[in-house]
């Protein structure tokens, strides 16, 4: 029984003593705007002369906020009626967000008398704004640009993702945004990632409906606070054309960590540097030779300074000519960059062709990393040495392919039967060779003497009389019918491409060729000709067809599924009116 009391009076004991350290955290609201302010206020209150606070106040993880501000108080009376020292200590902390959306705020931390008191953690919420601008013109105060960057903190050359989006309560007005320029600026890099329209969302902010217009990439490329510029756009009505402008939004350029390698420049990712030998003939001493250097990966991919070959007394090397395959990722454009060398050996034998070291920051692990040099292995002979490594069959045939390429003909395309340097011998080839040469031979006797005959032919034959004004006309039309085949080829290749500029410059030629066909100059008496001769049908579908091609031209975003649609249009069309 006397344990079981001391017990419970040792239980008592603890809650008191715990009932006498009050720690709370509290922000002034939980849903913000954009912009707004966060601010914290951390509470320590102790009761009780005997309780030491022995560490300060340990804060939770506060990487999603920009610390703008901060000051703390302590305050000590003493309880007039329990005669108790009370120690209150308030802290407050000025917060700025850097992504919108649901964010968590951990606990603070502190230790009182060997035991951690914490606060409970916490959620805000930040929403979305619309930072809404004017028309230039003022024409309008119903359409809105909106440019939202969730990630505002990054390192100096690594990108965050902006979208662009149109906000307005007339929804019709979200169609005729069009002429999208992105901002340009000497601290910043702007690649695009898309310009595909999204699906109206009818309920946008303040119930206005909106629209995604475009996503693109921004790598600043200096540190501190950086100011992306607004993005500028039309909107295109039947009377005027007035220009929009949208928010200007500031992120926070972190500086690259210290301890950077030496050769590093402004690489910023992952990537891997590869050299080789892209020539297909043996390395020749004082001959040309193509060396690639190829740097793949993803991050800063088209604006970082390349790896060159190091000089070399052993080697010329000339100015690279630079490719690059690139297209949006997840962290950066991703892709490869070729730099295409052209190499002159100095003298036979080995050379080792290198490049120059190259290092690149990782923002993952946010280290940097050292690839060194890449190193090319070659072994050059001399034009002598070329000379006797070649065999009796491999000298033939490249008397045979010099013959080929210097006796083509549009006839037969000689140059496809050139021969491969290989290195067995084979009697097929060889045999090849020399049947092709006979070939030739007899070929062209052949022609020779058809064209004799084809002369005497052709003198022997009276001359035709002439016919009717409409004979003589259908003979006219004939000679002018253009194979239109040919042109949707080429429309067809125009769009694989991605040259759509061409692509509308060759139909109106096809366009043209088809109505010179018919002797019709305009478009208007084609319709009224098509109408008379094809039926109303075809004149209505030929209309609508010019009213979807002038939609499409002049559409600032232009797809390929869309023109493919169109050119499944024309080629039914077209085929109908010319036959």
């Amino acid at each position: 029984m006397q344990h079981k009391l001391i017990y419970i009076l040792l239980t008592l004991a603890s809650v008191i003593t715990y009932g006498q350290v009050n720690l709370s955290m509290d922000a002034d609201k939980t849903e913000y705007a954009g912009k707004d302010i966060i601010n914290l206020t951390i509470v320590l209150e102790l009761n009780g002369s005997d309780l030491v606070q022995q560490t300060g106040f340990q804060l939770p993880d506060l990487s999603k906020f920009n610390i703008i501000g901060s000051g703390s108080v302590t305050n000590t009376v003493i309880d007039p009626a329990t005669n108790t020292l009370i120690t209150q200590k308030v802290s407050r902390i000025a917060l700025e967000p850097k992504k919108k959306g649901k964010i968590k705020i951990g606990s603070v931390l502190v230790t009182v008398n060997n035991r951690i008191y914490k606060t409970e953690p916490f959620d805000v919420n930040i929403r979305y704004i619309v930072d809404r601008r004017a028309l230039a013109a003022n024409t309008s105060n119903d359409v809105y640009l909106n440019m939202e960057i969730d990630d505002r903190d990054v390192y100096q050359d690594q990108p965050t993702i902006a979208v662009l989006r149109v906000y307005s309560r007339n929804m019709d007005n979200l169609r005729k945004v069009k002429n999208i320029h992105l901002p340009q600026q000497d601290n910043i890099n702007v690649h695009p990632i898309n310009f595909d329209k999204s699906e109206i969302d009818p309920s946008g902010y303040g119930n206005m409906p909106s629209q995604v217009l475009a996503m693109f990439m921004v790598f600043p490329n200096e540190a501190g606070y950086v100011e992306v510029p607004g993005v500028s756009a039309s909107v295109n009505t039947y009377s005027n054309k007035t220009k929009i402008v949208s928010n200007k939004v500031k992120i926070n350029v972190r500086k690259l960590p210290e301890g950077a390698p030496e050769c590093f420049k402004n690489a910023v990712g992952n990537f891997n540097v590869n050299v080789y030998n892209a020539s297909k003939e043996k390395p020749e001493a004082k001959k040309p030779l193509n060396v690639v250097v190829k740097v793949s990966g993803e991050g800063n991919l088209p604006d970082m300074e390349l790896p060159k070959i190091a000089a070399s007394p052993d080697y010329e090397v000339f100015a690279p000519k630079i490719t690059s395959k690139v297209a949006p990722g997840t962290s950066g454009m991703k892709g490869e960059i070729l730099a295409n060398y052209v190499i002159i050996p100095k003298k036979s034998g080995a050379i080792s062709i290198k490049t120059e070291q190259f290092a690149f920051f990782d923002p993952a692990s946010k280290e940097y990393v050292d690839l060194g040099q890449k190193t090319l292995d070659l072994n050059a002979f001399s034009h002598d040495q070329i000379l006797e490594a070649r065999s009796t069959v491999e000298k033939v045939n490249e008397y045979t392919n010099n013959l080929l390429e210097t006796v083509n003909t549009p006839v037969l395309k000689t140059t496809s039967f050139k021969v491969k340097e290989k290195s067995k011998f084979h009697w097929n080839i060889l045999l090849t060779n020399i049947a092709i040469l006979i070939s030739l031979f007899v070929g062209y006797l052949l022609f020779k003497n058809w064209q004799k005959k084809r002369t005497l032919v052709r003198e022997t034959v009276p001359s035709k009389p002439l016919g009717s004004v409409a004979e003589t006309e259908k003979e006219i039309r004939e000679s002018m019918k253009t194979d239109i085949n040919d042109y949707f080829g080429y429309l067809e290749n125009l769009k694989d491409n991605g040259e759509y500029e061409k692509f509308f410059i060759t139909l109106e030629e096809l366009d043209e060729e088809v109505r010179g066909q018919y002797f019709q100059s305009s478009t208007p008496e084609f319709k009224t000709f098509l109408e008379k001769h094809k039926g109303s049908s075809v004149a209505e579908e030929y209309s609508k067809l010019q009213q979807k091609v002038q939609m499409e031209k002049y559409n600032p975003v232009k797809s390929a599924e869309a023109l493919e649609e169109l050119l499944k249009i024309i080629v039914n069309l077209y085929s109908q009116i010319s036959k």
